[in-house]
């Protein structure tokens, strides 16, 4: 968390990193207007709860004209008054907490704040999901309480699963880190929490995997709509810049080798659709290899027909009139409109579909039926959310509301959140935890220090009681004096540097903090080039101010670890455009994230210090593993001489998992929680092959002094596995080293 400073006036000194480097309905009773409202518009067949999803959202559409469709095809779908139907706004946003950023969220009501839990990179190095797991549910019943009083819709355009590639990305912080196997378990438990879906099993079943998961998808039955919400897995995909030199997020041509597209950016993906369940994707701004990602027509095929997506697909905003205006991939506004909808894609945040749809249609170049299949998946996802079911105070989550927005669990769950993910980076001496008793006085030294605002990071919405750096130290020391030192953390000018020497020089303790907010890094700016960090608080929402204090006073052992790498300065030279994750020395390019990167780093990937020492051991792991069931085409070899497996050519690969069971010893006397990682590489090397890999993780909580054991499960095929140039996943045979902090284990796998 903070390395310790000793000033020629010998006072200690404490830095933070703040962040990475890497915002009118009356009462209770006045609700919304809904579709099917008895007694006169709830006869038609949609309204029919005991007809299957498919059959009223066919009924939907069979009722529509031509001009009413093409209403329904932009995030603010209009009214069908004659049908009952209300207007809809599709996009509402629920990243960390209920947004502002999207018009469907609304604070002018009844409920005029909700609960800012972390942002998703501070959450993801808990490394816990069942953390994750709760945060999601969290957030889905403060955002049906809003929708139940018009302040919310019941579609929510998160979570952002795309990889964090490179330090700059303004976005990065929205994201759970540069991991893929990190990321894609993040989504799949948001996903299935945020949607109410939590106890889907997805693995086969004998017959009726295929009806199981079509009917858990389709709601329940297959009649009434059942799920919470609906989440988005956005953007897809490869798409991390924003403005970068000469490159925007608009037209940037992400050139995306095949390898690195099924081995680190398409995983999060498939992950939160196959898994998860996820009920919409989102298109990003970005071509992929020269095509816009919403006109990719072969990548969305297949994630619906390989990945068994079922749900709809929208575009970022504005994404589909960049196509023609900006991109000039297409040769009129008609044309764009016919690139996205005959590729697969439903519906337009924005109004180009609306201008442009039914001329389209005149110049034949869409025809109805793609309309008709747009509207079939959007209105599928409506009717399993129960849109469709008449009054919505009577159905299961009716009853939700101001009561259950902004509770004292969910403020703990956010402090549990934010003390989880606290990353102890460097504490020389044991300087920290600090004693009461030892410090009579204290310093916090920068701009952010008495700033609330900053703490939420992007896509945050107005806190319920927010509280700054500066009111949680004097919870803990009245004694505590503040300067800003500087206007902002660019820090460009030194007029408050006076001051704040001053107070640093009569005080104890200095606290400094310093890092980024989104003056230096959010949506649509990356990050400058400087990168300093010394501790690692994130942005921790809400309750940043009590975390904060209660991390540097020792309340709770931080556990948290490094969800990216840090790179040293010279990393700024890479090219950020350049999307390639494995190293090439011909060309000087170093790589990127722990599984490619060659250089040196500042902190790993993973990295995380304990106000304990901690230690590990394997009690068991297979030392062999034979894998006899494949395919006579399975068996190749590399260019190498390396033998390997085609995973799709390996019949079940279930059947291979293992159990690695791991004892932590706490030698300190202070209890806490931590991440443990598991890793892997492999003795057998070939060309772009990763340099280890996580395989599995576990939040684990020791007793000071004391020893716990935990399990974790591995599959080979899908964990151990790697791609080859060709973009085919592979398992190469020989000797992999399991890896658990200084901890190595030898395992064979053979055929």
């Amino acid at each position: 968390m903070a390395p310790q400073l000793r000033p020629s006036n010998g006072r200690l000194l404490v830095i933070l990193l703040l962040s990475l480097v890497p915002a009118v309905l009356s009462a209770a009773g006045a609700r919304r207007s809904y579709p099917c409202k008895p007694p006169h518009l709830n006869s038609f067949p949609f309204c029919n709860v005991s007809l299957p999803i498919p059959d009223r959202a066919s009924s939907i559409i069979s009722l529509l004209t031509l001009p009413e469709k093409i209403q329904q095809l932009s995030n603010t779908a209009a009214a069908v008054p004659r049908l009952g139907i209300p207007p809809y706004e599709w996009w509402s946003e629920s990243l960390h907490g209920l947004a502002g950023n999207g018009p469907g969220v609304r604070f002018n009501g009844t409920i005029s704040s909700a609960t800012v839990f972390p942002q998703v990179i501070l959450s993801a190095a808990a490394l816990n999901r069942t953390l994750w797991r709760a945060v999601a549910r969290a957030i889905a019943v403060e955002a049906r309480s809003m929708h139940n009083f018009d302040q919310a819709g019941l579609t929510f355009w998160a979570p952002n699963i795309n990889i964090f590639r490179d330090p700059r990305w303004g976005r990065g912080q929205e994201t759970p880190g540069e991991d893929p196997m990190v990321a894609s378990a993040f989504a799949v438990n948001f996903v299935t929490a945020f949607q109410s879906q939590a106890g889907w099993d997805p693995k086969p079943n004998a017959g009726g995997e295929k009806r199981a998961l079509d009917e858990f998808r389709t709601g329940g039955d297959g009649h009434r709509g059942s799920m919470m919400l609906s989440a988005c897995c956005k953007h897809h995909t490869a798409y991390d810049l924003e403005k970068w030199r000469n490159f925007t997020r608009y037209t940037f041509n992400a050139k995306v080798t095949e390898q690195d597209m099924e081995d680190t950016y398409e995983p999060p993906f498939r992950s939160c659709i196959r898994e998860g369940g996820a009920s919409c994707l989102m298109c990003s701004y970005n071509q992929i290899n020269g095509v816009p990602s919403c006109a990719r027509g072969d990548l969305l095929s297949k994630i619906k027909e390989d990945w068994g997506f079922q749900g709809y697909v929208t575009s970022d905003c504005d994404a589909v009139a960049i196509i023609f205006e900006d991109q000039k991939y297409a040769a009129s506004p008609e044309d764009a409109v016919a690139e996205v909808l005959k590729a697969g894609m439903d519906i337009n945040c924005g109004t180009y579909l609306l201008r442009h749809t039914e001329s389209a249609v005149k110049l034949r170049k869409v025809k109805e039926e793609d309309i008709d299949r747009a509207l079939f998946n959007l209105f599928s996802v409506l009717l399993r959310l129960g849109l469709f079911d008449g009054d919505p105070a009577k159905q299961k989550y009716g009853q939700l509301g101001p009561a259950h927005v902004c509770t004292k669990e969910h403020r703990e769950l956010a402090l549990e959140a934010a003390r989880q993910g606290v990353v102890l980076l460097k504490n020389d001496g044991s300087f920290l935890p600090l004693r009461r008793s030892d410090v009579s006085s204290m310093a916090l030294i920068g701009p952010a220090g008495d700033r609330s605002e900053v703490l939420g990071g992007g896509y945050s919405g107005v806190p319920c009681a927010p509280k700054t750096l500066l009111d949680g130290l004097r919870d803990y020391l009245p004694e505590t004096s503040f300067s800003a030192g500087c206007a902002n953390t660019s820090c460009v000018n030194s007029d408050g540097f006076r001051k704040a020497v001053r107070l640093a020089a009569e005080a104890d303790v200095v606290v400094v903090v310093a890092g980024l907010n989104l003056t230096e890094e959010t949506e649509d700016h990356d990050r400058d080039p400087r990168i300093a960090s010394i501790i690692w608080i994130g942005y921790p929402g809400e309750v940043g101010g009590q975390v904060v204090a209660e991390a540097l006073f020792g309340d709770f052992n931080p556990g948290g670890r490094l969800p990216m790498t840090w790179y040293p300065e010279s990393f700024t030279a890479v090219p950020m455009n350049d999307m390639n994750m494995r190293a090439d020395p011909s060309r000087g390019y170093p790589g990127r994230t722990y599984r490619f990167y060659d250089g040196e780093v500042v902190y790993g990937f993973g990295y995380g210090l304990s106000y304990s020492k901690l230690s590990y051991k394997f009690l068991s792991a297979p030392k062999e593993i034979i894998l006899l069931k494949y395919s006579s085409e399975a068996r190749k070899k590399t260019e190498a001489g390396s033998e390997f497996l085609l995973i799709d050519e390996i019949m079940s690969c279930e059947e291979f998992a293992f159990n690695v069971q791991i004892s932590v010893e706490n030698n300190g006397d202070m209890d806490g929680s931590h991440a443990v990682l598991l890793f892997s590489r492999s003795v057998m090397r070939f060309k772009g092959s990763p340099k280890k890999q996580l395989i599995g993780f576990e939040r684990v909580f020791t007793e000071a002094n004391g020893v716990s054991v935990t399990e974790m499960r591995v599959e080979p095929c899908e964990r151990m596995s790697t791609v080859n140039e060709e973009g085919k996943r592979i398992l190469l045979l020989g000797v992999h080293v399991l890896m658990l902090g200084d901890e190595e284990h030898k395992l064979f796998i053979g055929s």
